[in-house]
């Protein structure tokens, strides 16, 4: 029931994002010392979200998976972060700027902690529950 409401699908596509955009960044990190390494990072949650009931949903990595549909990737799908900043041995990963959007995401996954608890609240209050 909950899964069709709008507001419960932009809450949890914006927690499968923020969870998306935390992975990249870790791997940014972890490579820090990696000569050649370039920082990634994926399209903002605004860029990304289509208000579909597929934005976010299970996807196809290969022919044979998901009944053989092979979906677009959306927001899922890195691209080389346009950072100026490259050091000599090619790297382009700071950790400042990591650390910096590490906490950008996770502002973005407790706001969308708490569009999904007021949505909730909201529906409990609705029906009589509290």
């Amino acid at each position: 029931m909950f899964e069709n409401l709008q507001i419960f699908r932009m809450s949890e596509s914006m927690a499968r994002h923020a969870s998306q955009r935390q992975t990249v960044i870790a791997e940014n990190m972890a490579n820090a010392d990696t000569p050649g390494f370039k920082a990634r990072d994926i399209i903002p949650f605004p860029d990304a979200y289509d208000g579909s009931a597929s934005s976010y949903g299970a996807r196809a990595t290969r022919a044979s998976h998901l009944n053989g549909s092979v979906q677009d990737q959306g927001g899922y799908e890195p691209f080389q972060d346009r950072n100026m900043w490259t050091s000599p041995n090619g790297n382009s990963v700071s950790l400042e700027q990591q650390v910096l959007k590490s906490v950008e995401v996770q502002q973005q996954h407790s706001q969308a902690l708490s569009i999904y608890r007021s949505a909730l609240s909201i529906m409990r209050t609705s029906i009589g529950r509290r």
